[in-house]
């Protein structure tokens, strides 16, 4: 196949007017194949990655449910997202060995939909203090063998793990575990030294930057300042044009630089589903337009999914080659699939997604098949 006509992502020069060529599954430098798709007037990315959402067309991947882990897989696709890490909440050690098992079936089974490459384990490693959505009752202090257990039971797909590093134990879990998992600083009370220690240990990512953390002052930078500092740190940004401000926005991408941010959705089960009642690890969510919240008022996560968390960045005012590369190269990065996905490369997987001028998807090419058009 060769896609003619597009402005095609480059990692180096941003876009650039070239043909795409796939055979098989993989991109190439040509193609045997004389078929031809004119992506005339539209944009040629790669397929996003989301590293951090919870569900959407009414599923949680905390329910542990096949066929509701089926329907979310194949809804991102359909959203240009082909590779998805989807996030767990706070949850009691049986229920999470239940959603690992689920995921590591799914993963085993080759199931139709967005690929799954990771588990995100957004808890129950957390502060009380900020605890936000999560489910304070099932909070836990860092556990090595805890995580070890749920590590095998996904048959090593989990990827990420969140950790307030103030509580007890958290700078040990960290040393034990930052060669294993990438361990993002969350839902914690850290002051800025705290934080400069988690990530001299070995943490590396920030869970939604801002939210469910101590504010970033001028006398007290708290996690925001120590990932500044750290340049071996990404931090995460929920785009959907509730959770940050857009000046907060760009303000991220100029001061971390586009190559240190991961757009994510924290997309919750009303994502793709009408406004109403639903839950979010066992809790009461309302959700009304782009806010879903709790009783008491809390944001619980998100209903807009990547890619148009992605449109929202350019909105802003974040260049699209540079809202590509946090919604596409980073997160692939940060659960170590960037060697076969993340970008339009030689040899990478022909996981391929056709924009129209309104950055609104027309198509999406998946492992080289068309899947939606």
């Amino acid at each position: 196949m060769r896609i003619t006509g597009g402005r095609v992502f480059d990692l180096h020069e941003g876009f650039v007017q070239r043909d795409l060529c796939f055979d098989g599954r993989l991109i190439t430098n040509s193609s045997s194949d004389s078929q031809s798709y004119d992506a005339t007037g539209c944009y040629v990315i790669p397929g996003l990655t989301d590293v951090h959402f919870h569900g959407c067309k009414g599923h949680d991947f905390s329910d542990a449910d096949p066929e509701g882990l089926e329907v979310m897989a194949q809804y991102e696709l359909s959203r240009g997202v082909t590779q998805i890490c989807p996030a767990g909440m706070t949850l009691l050690e049986d229920q999470l060995t239940r959603v690992c098992q689920v995921a590591a079936a799914h993963k085993a089974a080759d199931k139709p939909g967005a690929a799954l490459c990771g588990i995100n384990l957004e808890g129950p490693f957390l502060s009380m203090a900020k605890k936000g959505a999560q489910n304070g009752e099932w909070l836990h202090a860092p556990d090595v063998e805890m995580l070890r257990r749920l590590m095998a039971a996904s048959q090593g797909l989990v990827k990420l793990v969140s950790l307030a590093p103030e509580e007890p134990g958290a700078m040990e879990f960290i040393r034990a575990m930052e060669n294993e998992v990438t361990i993002s600083v969350a839902h914690t009370t850290a002051d800025y030294d705290t934080a400069m220690e988690a990530f001299r240990l070995g943490a590396r990512q920030v869970t939604h930057l801002f939210n469910a953390m101590p504010t970033f002052t001028h006398r007290a930078p708290g996690v925001v300042g120590a990932a500044l500092d750290n340049p071996q740190v990404r931090v995460e940004l929920i785009c959907d044009g509730v959770h940050i401000h857009p000046s907060v926005v760009r303000a991220v991408f100029k001061m971390f630089g586009p190559q240190r941010v991961i757009l994510i959705s924290d997309t919750m089960r009303a994502a793709g589903m009408p406004d109403g009642d639903y839950t979010l690890g066992g809790q009461a969510v309302q959700v009304k337009g782009k806010y879903a919240t709790l009783e008491d008022g809390t944001l619980a996560g998100s209903v807009t999914d990547l890619m148009s968390c992605m449109k929202t960045a350019v909105s802003f005012g974040i260049s699209l080659a540079d809202a590509v590369t946090a919604a596409a190269v980073n997160p692939a990065k940060s659960i170590g699939i960037f060697s076969r996905v993340g970008s339009l490369e030689q040899g990478k997987r022909a996981n391929i997604v056709i924009l129209d001028e309104n950055l609104d998807v027309k198509d999406v090419f998946f492992r080289g098949e068309l899947v939606r058009g």
